[in-house]
């Protein structure tokens, strides 16, 4: 029986950048979208790291992909994504996420990714994540093309309701659960949960969070998991986790250290010789 579930989105929380919106260039190239829609996406992407988006810019976002991708082969959308997803993805995954997710994981938690994002696109971020369990959006789908119409937005209340009918599937206490994001739009999820958690939170979720005192935190090492898990699978190691994050927390203690001695010097060298 698991312990409960821990709902992560997935932008700004688990990864640094916005997924739907990362895959611009390469459908570019696939001769799916123009050059001006490109430049519109980086744009959106560019407004939304800054900012963050409120429900409404997501349901105008929404509403631009839906229509963009219509006539799109579903197949050549998934091959792209899976083509380009370790050069796109990978390197923006927040290492404090993934130490996250482990520790979920050993305390007997089910992880579930929820995103805004299509399910095409975040389905393959879950399986570079390990993460089967995975809430997103939905397009409809017809002959394997798609419409230009949504089944399902996995965005405001909607993504609430989809986590509260995904613990009740699953008999998940939701009292006992956990869910982690950064936009004010998912304040609705984050209240579904016993255990809110802000990452990153964009300013209107970070005074909700101060108002109702929920923990907030900090995520700012996107780190490649490919690489790190390359160095893991070595040989086994007794401890060679922890000796990772260790010798990391000792190197910024010592470059911390060295910074800080050079500078004390030279301010006593500047009072003993004024210069």
């Amino acid at each position: 029986m698991s312990a409960g579930a821990a709902f992560f989105d997935l932008d700004k929380t688990m990864i640094a950048k916005s997924s739907a919106l990362a895959f611009g260039r390469p459908l570019y190239h696939g001769g799916l979208m123009a050059r001006r829609d490109v430049l519109k996406a980086a744009y959106a992407q560019f407004a939304y790291l800054i900012a963050g988006a409120d429900e409404d810019q997501m349901s105008r976002t929404r509403d631009y992909l839906a229509q963009l991708c219509r006539g799109w082969k579903v197949e050549q959308v998934s091959s792209i994504v899976e083509e380009t997803l370790e050069e796109l993805i990978d390197p923006y995954i927040y290492a404090e996420a993934v130490a996250l997710v482990a520790q979920h994981r050993a305390d007997g938690y089910d992880i579930v990714l929820v995103s805004a994002s299509g399910d095409e696109m975040v389905r393959p971020i879950g399986r570079l994540l390990g993460i089967d369990n995975v809430i997103a959006t939905r397009m409809v789908i017809e002959d394997g093309y798609y419409t230009g119409e949504v089944d399902f937005y996995a965005a405001g209340p909607a993504k609430a309701e989809a986590v509260v009918e995904f613990a009740e599937r699953y008999g998940y206490d939701l009292d006992n659960c956990f869910a982690y994001s950064d936009s004010i739009s998912d304040t609705p999820m984050l209240e579904s949960v016993g255990n809110p958690r802000v990452v990153n939170p964009d300013r209107a979720l970070r005074r909700t969070a101060v108002e109702r005192d929920w923990p907030i935190l900090t995520f700012k090492h996107p780190i490649s998991l490919q690489r790190r898990m390359a160095f893991l699978q070595k040989p086994a190691v007794p401890g060679v986790l922890v000796g990772v994050v260790a010798a990391s927390v000792a190197t910024a203690a010592l470059a911390w250290y060295l910074r800080n001695r050079k500078r004390q010097r030279s301010v006593a060298r500047w009072a003993r010789d004024g210069s």
